[in-house]
């Protein structure tokens, strides 16, 4: 069943398989175990050739956008590989394909692009990053491949956006993850990798066992795991099929477009999230000098709403923004409650003392404790001098036996 839901999502990303090649690819506890394997792949596989001609590999690195998801950070210190981030700017929160080609040097294992960036959903653009690398790697002679995370992105584009090439249509996209409990329509603890061909993931890596009754390759970081998300994923790929996924995630991006629509409304918001990418609205306060947004998501969990609010990645991390992620369960109806329990957010924090007052206000108060505290020091100092003064006065007066 595993390997039934590898090949359907193989030929959903456009893997270049015969008529009866299998897919090469693993189910995994989400994507973080997914991207784990991936890089281990490309680490091996960039070792091996180093070793081949007689070349250091001690010093791997993977070059990514600072908008990438913490796992990417766990891979490169858990498995010893440099991680070169590609920092923000404002206006542009996703990896910049040219600056993330200038940073590939040829210790670099592959560069990983985001389909569907966790800060604001926005997909990179896979197509521009390949025809940039193919061009280096002409003119270097590496073969410095691409990871494609598409953790969220991978179960929405091939829908809604059939004619985007980000996947195996383009040739040094090598390996792709994809989490089934996202978009997958599944619960948690279900992700899933896929690489192009057989010779893109080292064969070293591969355990046989034949316990079981007969030979059985595993390529995992984790042991023994339930089988029951793998069941879920495949019932959903069977049952919803292609059409049925495709009316899911058009349901979803309409929703998120009376989202945004909503918001954009109201006046007080900047939309940070792109319209072709994770079903998703991303917002940020257009006046934060009175209240921030962490005010409001804090506001809106008294209405029984969740939205959280983050600053950011370098170079970015003065922007702060709200996030609303749209699932399949998200109705419209939902988005216009939710716009409407904003309003009256908005309009309660408009009734309220500023921030800045405030902490004026408790500045002033402290200044005020400080002034009072400084006059009580000064005048019980002054009341020691005059004692002081008096008994040196009276102890003279003894000496001379005046008293």
């Amino acid at each position: 069943m595993q390997n039934r839901c590898v090949n359907i999502i193989a030929h959903l990303f456009n893997a270049p398989l015969g008529d009866s090649e299998a897919a090469i690819g693993v189910g995994t506890v989400g994507s973080s175990e997914a991207i784990m394997l991936a890089g281990l792949a490309f680490k091996r596989k960039w070792q091996n050739k180093r070793k081949a001609e007689g070349k250091p590999y001690d010093k791997p690195n993977i070059v990514t956008g600072a908008n990438v998801q913490v796992c990417w950070e766990k891979f490169a210190r858990y498995f010893e590989v440099e991680l070169k981030e590609v920092r923000l700017r404002d206006g542009y929160y996703v990896m910049d394909p040219e600056k993330a080609v200038e940073m590939v040097d040829e210790n670099t294992i592959c560069v990983a692009a985001i389909l569907g960036s966790t800060l604001n959903g926005e997909f990179e653009d896979v197509k521009l990053l390949n025809d940039l690398m193919v061009e280096k790697n002409k003119e270097t002679g590496w073969d410095t491949p691409i990871h494609v995370d598409a953790a969220s992105g991978g179960f929405i584009a091939p829908f809604i956006q059939p004619e985007l090439e980000w996947d195996f249509r383009l040739p040094l996209v090598k390996s792709i993850n994809v989490s089934g409990h996202k978009y997958g329509l599944v619960y948690a603890g279900i992700g899933w990798v896929v690489w192009r061909n057989k010779v893109d993931l080292p064969e070293e890596l591969i355990f046989h066992i034949n316990y079981l009754g007969a030979d059985q390759p595993t390529f995992t970081l984790n042991f023994s795991k339930g089988s029951s998300q793998v069941i879920a994923q495949y019932y959903q790929l069977i049952r919803l099929g292609y059409e049925g996924y495709k009316n899911v995630m058009e349901n979803c991006r309409d929703n998120m477009l009376v989202l945004k629509q909503g918001l954009e409304k109201t006046g007080k918001f900047n939309i940070v999230s792109k319209d072709n990418g994770v079903p998703l609205v991303a917002f940020s306060l257009k006046d934060n000098s009175s209240h921030n947004e962490f005010e409001v998501s804090e506001m809106l969990r008294r209405f029984g709403w969740i939205v959280p609010a983050y600053t950011m990645p370098p170079d970015a991390q003065h922007i702060t923004v709200l996030r609303v992620v749209i699932r399949e369960d998200f109705s419209r109806t939902l988005a216009e409650r939710l716009v409407f329990d904003i309003e009256k957010v908005l309009h309660e924090l408009e009734t309220l003392p500023s921030r800045i007052r405030i902490t004026a206000k408790i500045i002033l108060a402290d200044d005020e404790k400080v002034a009072a505290a400084n006059k009580e020091k000064r005048d019980l100092e002054k009341t020691r001098e005059i004692t002081t003064v008096w008994r040196k006065f009276v102890m003279q007066k003894k000496m001379n036996g005046v008293c």
